[in-house]
Parts: C-alpha cells; sequence; structure tokens
C-alpha cells in the first residue's frame, strides 16, 4: 500500500534574525518586523530550500527542484493556517460589494499578492463612470436604394432599409457622443486611472514600510543568510543573445500575424460557403455569419496559442537572465506582446483594413483569384469590430472564470478521493541537527497530519501563478481602452466580471490552492509600464478609430460642405438629409466591367433592377475617386493628428495636476528617515 511521508521544515529564529538584521544594515525595507513574521519566515524557508545543494552518491549535485524532477520528493508547499480569518470576511462570495482587507492580505500571503488585489479593486472602482457613461439614422430606415451583392454566389441585390435595425444598434457606438467625446474621456481616464494608482499604492507601501525596498539587495540578503561565503552573479550582456532573442521574438509574433491572415481566408471561404445555403435568412447574412464563425475561431487560436506562447516566451527567458527577477521581467514582457498580438491582430485588420481593399463591383480583389475579399457590416465597419469584441471578450471572461473555479475544484475534490484510503506517517525536523529532528518526529500529532494533508489535496502553485492573474486583468485592460470607441459596453463588461473576479480569486487562494510563497515588493512591476504604454496606444487607435474606421469624419464634411446647410443659410432643414445617398455610387448592371449573374439582379419579390450602389466615392462612370473623397481623407488624418496630439496634452497634464503619492505619505517617509539616522547614530555614539 502507498505511504505518504511528510516532512515540516521550519527555520531557527538566529537565521530569521540575521535576515532582519541585513534588512536593518542595508535599508532596503522595513527592518522592524511585525504581523507579517511569519510570512517572512516562510520566504526564507522557501529560499534556503531553493539553494541548497546536496551531493548525491554519484557525485552530482542537486538541489530539491531536482530531486522533485527524480521523483524522490512529490511535492513542496507552505501550510494554510488554520485558523485563518481570510476565509470568513474576504474569501466568500457574499463578501462581493465589501471592502478588502488589504493589509492582512500582505500579512498573510505577502506584499505581492497584496498589491495585486489593491490594484484590481482599485481598477474595479474607478470603472463605474466609463460604465456609466457608456450605457447611456433614420435615414436609413426610409431609403428605398438598391445595394449591390455582398458575394459572387447566392446573394443578391438588397434594400438599404434592410438594416434599419442594425443602423440604430451602430448609432450605440458610431456616434458624436460615444465617438470623439467618449474615446477621449477613457483615453485621459487611462492616465488619471494609473497616476491615481500611484497615490492609492504609495500610501499603503509606506504603511508597510517598504518604499525603499529593493528586489535584488532582497535576492542579496536571502543569499548571504543562506550562505555567508556567496558571490553574487555578475552582471553580463552579450549582443549576439539580445539579437538572436530580438529575432525569436520578431518570427514569433510573424507566425501570429499570419494566423491573422489565415482567419481572414477562414472568413472569406466561410461567407461563400454561408451565401449558397438553401436558407434564405443564412443566405443574406452570410457575411454576418462569417463574422460571428471567425471571432469563435479566434477564440480557439487564442487558447491554443496561449500554452504556446508561454512555452516560447519561457524558452527565451533561459537566454541571458541573472537572477529570478530578471527572468520574471523579461517572461512578462514577452508572454505580454506575444498575447497582445494573438488577441488584437485580427482586431486592428477588422477595425482598419477590412472593407478598404476589396475593390469595387467589376474589380474586386480575390483571395487565390476565386474568393471575393470580404466587406464590412451593412450597417457600418465599426458592426463588425463590435460583434467580433463582444463575443471574444464574453467568451474569454466567461469561459476562463469558469475553468478558472471549477479547474482547482475539481482537482482537490479528485486527490480527495485518490488519497482518502491511503496510510500516512510523517516526521517533523528542524534545520538544525538530528536531535532536533527527533525530538520534532515525537511532537508530530493526528491533528497537524491532517492539515498537512488537506494541504497536500490542494492545487499547487508556482512562481508565476500571480502572474496568470495579471496577465488576464491587463488584456482586459486593452479590451477596455484600446478600441473602446468602437466597443463603449466594454468597461460596464470589465465592471461586471472584476467584481466576481476579485471573489473569485480570493477563495481560489485561500482554499482551493496552496499557500502561495509571500514575496516582498512595493509595486506592480513592469506591469505599470506595460498599462503605460497601453494607455499610450489607446490614444493612437480611438484616434484612428473614429477619423478613419466611423462615419464621424464624413457626416461633418457632409454637414458643413455638401449638405443642404452648406451655405450656412438654412435654420429650419435637417441637415444631414441625404448624407445616405451621397456616400454611395452606382455600379451599372450592364456595364462590361461589372459582371453580377442574373439571379443576383433579381430582388426576392421578383424585380429586376438595372443598377445597384455601393458604399464609395467613386465615379459612375469609370470608377475613379471623386474631389469628396481625397478632400475627407485629407480631413480624417487632420483629425488623427489633432485628436492624437489634444489627448496627449490632457494626458500630460492630467499626470502633472496628480502628484504620485500624497503630501501625508512623503512626510512620513521624511520623518521615518530621520529617526530612523537618529536612532542609528545613537546606537553608536553616546551624544
Amino acid at each position: 500500500m502507498m505511504v505518504l511521508v511528510f516532512y515540516g521544515i521550519q527555520a531557527p529564529k538566529e537565521i530569521f534574525e540575521k535576515y532582519r538584521y541585513l534588512l536593518k544594515v542595508s535599508d532596503a525595507c522595513n527592518w522592524k518586523l511585525g504581523s507579517e513574521h511569519c510570512a517572512s519566515q516562510i520566504r526564507i524557508v522557501h529560499f534556503i530550500l531553493n539553494h541548497t545543494y546536496i551531493r548525491s552518491g554519484t557525485g552530482e549535485v542537486k538541489c530539491l527542484r531536482d530531486l522533485m524532477k527524480l521523483k524522490v520528493f512529490e511535492a513542496k508547499f507552505c501550510l494554510h493556517e488554520v485558523n485563518n480569518q481570510l476565509k470568513k470576511n474576504w474569501a466568500r462570495w457574499t463578501a462581493c460589494l465589501q471592502g478588502q482587507p488589504i493589509t492582512a492580505v500582505r500579512n498573510y500571503f505577502g506584499e505581492k499578492v497584496a498589491l495585486y488585489f489593491l490594484w484590481l479593486g482599485w481598477y474595479t472602482y474607478l470603472l463605474i463612470p466609463p460604465a456609466l457613461i457608456g450605457i447611456i439614422v433614420k435615414e436609413v430606415c426610409e431609403s428605398d436604394t438598391f445595394m449591390c451583392p455582398l458575394c459572387d454566389k447566392g446573394c443578391k441585390v438588397w434594400r438599404l432599409s434592410d438594416t434599419c435595425t442594425y443602423a440604430k444598434v451602430s448609432l450605440l457606438f458610431d456616434n458624436k457622443r460615444h465617438g470623439a467625446g467618449f474615446a477621449m474621456f477613457m483615453a485621459v481616464w487611462a492616465t488619471l486611472f494609473l497616476e491615481f494608482w500611484k497615490r492609492h499604492r504609495a500610501s499603503y507601501v509606506c504603511e508597510w514600510k517598504v518604499s525603499d525596498w529593493c528586489e535584488e539587495e532582497e535576492e542579496l540578503i536571502l543569499e548571504i543568510v543562506n550562505n555567508a561565503d556567496c558571490q553574487p552573479k555578475p552582471f553580463k550582456h552579450s549582443y549576439l543573445s539580445s539579437t538572436l532573442v530580438l529575432i525569436c521574438v520578431t518570427v514569433m509574433i510573424m507566425v501570429i500575424i499570419g494566423l491573422t491572415h489565415a482567419l481572414v481566408v477562414f472568413r472569406v471561404i466561410a461567407a461563400g460557403f454561408l451565401a449558397m445555403e438553401s436558407w434564405e435568412f443564412l443566405s443574406n447574412h452570410s457575411n454576418s455569419g462569417a463574422m460571428m464563425l471567425g471571432a469563435f475561431l479566434h477564440y480557439i487560436i487564442i487558447t491554443v496559442m496561449t500554452r504556446v506562447n508561454r512555452i516560447v516566451a519561457m524558452k527565451l527567458c533561459e537566454i541571458g537572465t541573472r537572477s529570478f527577477a530578471a527572468t520574471e521581467k523579461s517572461f512578462t514582457v514577452k508572454m505580454f506582446t506575444f498575447q497582445f498580438f494573438t488577441y488584437f491582430s485580427s482586431l486592428f485588420y477588422v477595425a482598419f483594413l477590412l472593407g478598404r481593399i476589396n475593390g469595387h463591383p467589376g474589380d474586386y480583389v480575390r483571395i487565390a483569384g476565386k474568393w471575393r475579399l470580404e466587406e464590412c457590416h451593412p450597417s457600418g465597419c465599426l458592426t463588425d469590430l463590435f460583434i467580433q469584441m463582444t463575443i471574444i471578450m464574453v467568451l474569454k471572461q466567461t469561459i476562463s472564470n469558469v475553468f478558472e473555479f471549477t479547474g482547482p475544484w475539481f482537482c482537490r475534490f479528485w486527490k480527495r478521493r485518490r488519497t482518502q484510503k491511503l496510510q500516512r506517517r510523517c516526521a517533523h525536523c528542524y534545520l538544525k541537527d538530528e536531535s532536533d529532528a527527533k525530538e520534532g518526529a515525537e511532537l508530530c500529532d493526528n491533528c497537524k497530519l491532517r492539515n498537512w494533508d488537506s494541504n497536500y489535496r490542494l492545487n499547487d502553485v508556482d512562481s508565476f501563478s500571480l502572474f496568470n492573474e495579471f496577465l488576464e486583468m491587463v488584456i482586459q485592460f486593452s479590451f477596455t481602452t484600446i478600441f473602446v470607441a468602437a466597443f463603449p459596453l466594454a468597461p460596464l463588461l470589465a465592471l461586471i466580471n472584476n467584481i466576481i473576479e476579485i471573489r473569485l480569486d480570493a477563495i481560489k487562494m485561500v482554499t482551493l490552492e496552496r499557500r502561495m510563497v509571500p514575496k516582498k515588493t512595493n509595486d506592480i512591476g513592469v506591469w505599470i509600464d506595460i498599462l503605460e504604454a497601453i494607455g499610450v496606444l489607446a490614444v493612437i487607435t480611438n484616434g484612428l478609430v473614429i477619423g478613419v474606421s466611423s462615419d464621424f469624419i464624413p457626416r461633418l464634411v457632409y454637414r458643413y460642405r455638401y449638405g443642404p446647410c452648406a451655405n450656412g443659410n438654412a435654420t429650419d432643414v435637417d441637415c444631414m438629409i441625404g448624407y445616405i445617398n451621397n456616400t454611395l455610387s452606382i455600379a451599372r448592371i450592364g456595364d462590361r466591367n461589372n459582371i453580377f449573374s442574373p439571379n443576383q439582379t433579381i430582388t426576392a419579390h421578383g424585380l429586376n433592377v438595372t443598377y445597384c450602389s455601393y458604399k464609395d466615392y467613386r465615379s459612375n462612370e469609370d470608377y475613379t475617386f471623386k474631389p469628396q473623397f481625397w478632400l475627407i481623407l485629407a480631413v480624417r488624418f487632420a483629425f488623427v493628428i489633432l485628436f492624437e496630439h489634444v489627448v496627449v496634452i490632457c494626458k500630460f497634464v492630467a499626470a502633472w495636476f496628480v502628484p504620485s503619492a500624497p503630501m501625508q505619505v512623503k512626510n512620513d517617509r521624511l520623518f521615518d528617515k530621520l529617526n530612523r539616522l537618529k536612532e542609528e547614530l545613537s546606537s553608536q555614539y553616546v551624544l
């Protein structure tokens, strides 16, 4: 019968005193340790276990990680406390609308986990204003214009009034209120969110006395505690290694972009097959159906590529890194880069290329000379982007949360079933000598053994477990800000998801997973740089979406240059009358360059049309661009430049206006340093 042998390890007091003294000397972080005493002990023991090497019978030097690969040990983990108050007042669903005990989380899980929940709570709280604002065309419905077929086979000419419902829906995101104004608001909001986060974080790290903490210095202290004769790993830089990593990253990005092209081909082929279906509804909505199928396929690609991206990023991090801190930072940047291109390459295509490179009647762009390139949704190109983002974001958040909770729960249930009949015994030892180990073994009782066994059944965690949570939220932040002009419901979906996510992560960490090794930190690390880069990209992207993809600029040009109010004299006339017809060009069915099959020119009511319209600014005779096209193009680029400069200036003003730390925090740090210097001086000299 299989027997599980547990070894409990505890650090002696002198090791912890040495660690505390070195913190005081280095000024790396707080040296007056209080309620987080247990978390610091766990961190020290974990470091010693991972950096203690033994010589085997064959003469090989091995560490605990090597022994676990050889199945000498099955698992290593730190224990959850039996009477854990976090389980009662934090890690439960009934606390969804309550605040978080961040300091208690820090004392139990360490500063790194505490700052994650602090950031997530702050992000969720500040999502309330954009979520409320995001909640808060009629001529199309009256038009009798016949539009050209959207595909080669199966599609027929159709009435523009058929898109009345979609046009009304599209006004939710393609109008003046949710256009430039909302995009500008979200760009400034992203800056204010980051600046106020820095202030919020500063208050807590000052209270925890880790404002001057340094990760590399922390690693040096732990090295000395473990081995007084240790030598630090010198910094190295290799241009060859950097070039190799850069080439590999570039190749990986090109592979991801290639998958985007494959997705485009899939949508084109799917639209062709759906158009040939006998079911009239499916045939008439072949492009929309293909877009939805493409969105589902995109989600599957995201799921598969997430695993591939992780493997590639980890392999690349093994080239040239010298410490865990450097490896973690390098992995974070590479993994996020891969994931960003995986999520957003297809969305950038839909936002800026879809419907703009497909040609015109008689000269359509085709894939392999057979399949006609897809066009925008009849109600506008932003509808396609809206559909794509809705499916991906809802699927990602819903399915991820389901698997994130049910996966660990099922694993714990399976382990409990598998181990409930096994015999168990334990030995208890200290990092001192054999006599202490024997004395510790005698202290082992059934209660302690049951606690060890229950912790063994929980799901394993590693150094990058918290990284997965951060990555999920930062990708969501990207969805919330980058294409918010086309998807104003993103903040609301993110808010609902995050209210659930906070409790889900809390329950998972406290009850379903083994206790994370507490890690010290005073910030969220390289993630803050990534969030700032996303904020800048959001300004550029939203400016392009409004200026290039939406109808915002064409409407303005028509209103003041081509519409009934162009001369400035009309006062009682709707200035946008005739706008829809102004955006359409006419293709003659009988033209030799415009070939449609006979069944495509017959409407559903049996009417045979002699011409059809398509959305573009082209001449009806030779399909060349009209002067209006070039005017709109010039105004588009002028608007993008103006929009980005105005928003960037607003971002800089907002960043300057909001101090990175409250004055009280700065004063507290100043007096704290003064008192520490005086105390150090009094301990050396008698005044």
